[in-house]
Parts: C-alpha cells; structure tokens; sequence
C-alpha cells in the first residue's frame, strides 16, 4: 500500500523520476528533430502486443522500445525477451538494448525519459492509463475499444483535449488501402446517394462453466481487475498461462462488450469514413440479440442491430452477412472487408469467406478516379507509422480520439440497445438517450476504489 501511494502521489507531483541514464529522451532536442529517437514503453504484453503493436512499431528506425509492463510477470519478461532479441539480430550487439521491466504501469509513466507508450490492456485497461500517460506528457498509441463505457471515453477524449497528447486509435482498418478507396469511391458518388450499409460481424460463442482456482503467484490479479468488480480468478475469464491464444476476458461482459466492440470499432470507424459521419453517429439504434444462459462467457452471440443516421443512412450489423462493409447506393453498391489479413494468429476469421478485399456492382467502378477538385481521403501506409510521424510533427493522426470516440459510442450505443427491447433514440451533440433514464443508466458503471477513470484528475 505504501508503494502504491508514492507512485500515486508521485504521478500527481511529478517529483520523481525513474530514467534510462543512457538513453536521452526527444524532448530534450524537441520532438521534431528529424534525427531524435521516440523513446516508447510498452503496457500490455499478451497477444496484440507481442504480435501486431511491438512488432508493427520496432521496425521503425525512429522508434525504440526501451520498457514493457505487464501485471503478468511471465508476459512482461518475455516482452523483454523479445524486444531485447529484436535488437540484438538488428545491430549485432548483445547488450544494444536492455529494456527495462515493470509491473506497473505508473512507474513507467513517471520515467521522463520515455516519450510515448503503447497500450495493448484489456478493454476495460484502456482509458484509465491513456488518459493518465496524456496527464504525464506521454502520446499513446491506444488499441481499440477506446472505452469500456461512453462516459469513460468522454473523460478520455477531455483529457487528450486538455494536454494535447498525439493519441492514435488502433483501428489500423484505415492504413488499408482498400477500405480507403471504398469510402473516397462512395464519398464521391460513384454508387450514387448512399442509401444503407451492411456491416458483417461475427458473434461469440458460449463457454463453459468455470470452477474458481488459486491467483497464479507470477499475476497482480487485484490490478488486472481494475475498476471492475472483484470476481474469484478462472485461467479462461483471464488468458492462458501458457501461450498466446486468444483470451477469455474477451467474452466477459465485466471487462468489454464482445465482437460488438471488438472487431465493431474498427468496421463502424471505417462505414463512417465511407458514410462522412466520423465526427458524429447515429440517431437511433435497435438491437436484438442471443446471450449464453449458461457458463463463465456471457458476451453477445447472435446479434442484429439497425442504426438511422441524419443522412437518411441505414446501417444494418449482422452476423448474417459476409464480415466486412457493404455500401450501397441508388446506382450500384461497393463491398469492402480485410480479405486475408489477421492482426494476430488467432483472430476468429474465416479466410475462406473473407478472401476478396474489394468488389463492387460493377467492376468499372473501382476503376474510377478520384478527380484533383473531389474528395481525397487521409492516406497513409501504416498506423503504427502514421503515430509515430504525428508524434514528431503534431498534426492529428489518422484515428483521432474524436474518431476513435465516436466509433466506439456506436459500439458501446449498440450493445445497450441489445438489452432493450424498443428503440433507441441517441442525441449525438449530449451523447446520451433521449428521454430514457433507463437506457442512459448504462453509459456509465460503478467503478471499484481505487481503480478507474473517475480517480484521475484532468
């Protein structure tokens, strides 16, 4: 407890500082000094960081990853492991890099030297340490769902506002060629007025039941729990001990919302970009779904969810249709998904059926070009990239926070309505129900001292 006060106190008062003696942070010759390293720390060490943020972001020369933490000691220790391996086959030197280790996150925050962190957590580890890295002078790469909850992303978004924090979403849908093509194509009218879109997202499937077992020594499972409420540990309501699988917190509604805004934020992010709303949403939702009755896992199964836009847009999500985006318009339609890319070995996708990156009504119009006077798209050629480049320059990346925000409100939006049976109406400008107590009580949740959101000051 006393060791948790002084970080505590130390994070508020910034008066102590852990450092890499060796290492000089880009703020000493100022950010934008093209020859400068962007010092980064790694939070979160499982699957998305191992496979997709370290990976995606260590071959870049302008990057280094100089710490890792994990309230796993086993996955922090082989972060260090793998990013100290990376180094050493890159320069030849066995000792290039000896990354620094932590187990808690905060302490990493208080280390000056570093610049920026990465957040690869649990949904429900998302906007707590985004929100405190902005405080302590950190730009964060962030994976997707921003929030666990609406009113968690709105004291995010307030404290990204507040520092000017270089926050990019990890919705890397939008370094894909293909996904922008689709929305300059639609933008531009190539299929006409937009009409409808038809989103294709799997559910989850049910688990079994889970009998309580003892708190692994090598996890901080008070720490993993966060803001959420306290629950006896079971390896599959965790990740697995061994390996790198994909983790049963996934399915748990304590610590997200399911597929709905696991894969959701990135298709509702990139339906925007084709449909213009990014800066806005929905102004109703209607949702029907299947939910175990049985078992540890009790995330949505079977879903179908309607949206209405101002536009006189109408997106229908499903598990029904082919996974991917299809817009569709008076004068033909355009289908856009991932084709056969995976963010790690274990994402849940059916190559077999999501093989065709992009098709349309008529092949003529993914010919079409893009006229100098119409509507060009923000283009860039990895997200990872993108984050780094705006770190240096300070322009807004790619996934903004608004962006990122309001793509996962329509997520966080829709599985609400999955607990309702009626519809919806949805005030985008107060970000909350119209005249439904009810609903609009679930934009928030109880957060468990001393964890969570409400406990940081902005």
């Amino acid at each position: 407890m006393q060791r948790r006060k002084f970080i505590n106190n130390s994070l508020l008062t910034t008066a102590a500082v852990v450092g890499f003696p060796s290492i000089v942070p880009a703020s000493v010759f100022g950010k934008n000094a093209p020859s400068n390293k962007i010092n980064i720390g790694q939070i979160g060490c499982g699957r998305i960081a191992r496979d997709h943020d370290i990976r995606d972001t260590i071959r870049f020369d302008q990057a280094r990853v100089v710490g890792v933490c994990d309230v796993d000691s086993n996955r922090a220790a082989d972060a260090k492991i793998l990013v100290d391996k990376y180094y050493k086959e890159k320069t030849g030197k066995n000792k290039y890099m000896n990354t620094k280790v932590y187990d808690d996150y905060r302490e990493m925050l208080l280390n000056k030297d570093i610049d920026a962190v990465m957040i690869s957590t649990p949904d429900h580890w998302h906007s707590q340490p985004a929100m405190e890295a902005a405080l302590a002078g950190k730009d964060i790469y962030l994976q997707k769902p921003t929030s666990l909850t609406v009113r968690e992303g709105q004291q995010l978004r307030a404290a990204i506002q507040k520092t000017g924090a270089i926050l990019q979403v990890g919705t890397q849908q939008r370094a894909m060629p293909q996904f922008r093509i689709a929305a300059e194509l639609v933008r531009n009218g190539r299929i006409g007025k937009l009409h409808t879109v038809k989103i294709g997202l799997p559910g989850d499937p049910a688990g079994p039941e889970a009998t309580p077992m003892p708190v692994p020594s090598n996890l901080n499972f008070d720490m993993w729990l966060g803001s959420t409420p306290e629950v006896p540990y079971t390896e599959i309501g965790v990740h697995p001990q061994k390996g790198y699988s994909r983790p049963g917190w996934l399915r748990s509604r304590s610590y997200g919302a399911g597929m709905i805004t696991g894969w959701g934020q990135h298709h509702y992010d990139s339906a925007a970009w084709g449909m213009d709303t990014e800066h806005t949403g929905p102004i109703s939702v209607e949702a029907l779904a299947e939910f175990p009755k049985a078992g540890l896992w009790n995330v949505h199964g079977d879903f179908f969810v309607k949206h209405e836009y101002e536009k006189g847009i109408t997106v229908y999500t499903s598990g029904g249709y082919t996974n991917g985006i299809k817009y569709i318009g008076e004068d033909g339609w355009i289908f856009v998904s991932r084709g056969a890319y995976t963010a790690s070995a274990s994402d849940p996708v059916d190559k077999e059926k999501s093989s065709q990156a992009l098709n349309a009504s008529d092949p003529k119009i993914l010919e079409s070009v893009i006229g100098a006077n119409e509507t060009h798209l923000y283009k860039i050629d990895d997200q990872h990239g993108n984050w780094l480049d705006c770190i240096k320059t300070r322009k807004e990346p790619i996934s903004s926070i608004e962006k990122g925000h309001k793509a996962c409100v329509t997520c966080l939006i829709s599985d609400i309505a999955m607990q309702f049976d009626r519809k919806l109406e949805w005030d985008n400008e107060k970000e909350m129900f119209v005249n439904d107590d009810e609903a609009n009580a679930l934009l928030s949740r109880k957060q468990r001292a001393p964890y969570g959101t409400n406990y940081v000051n902005v």
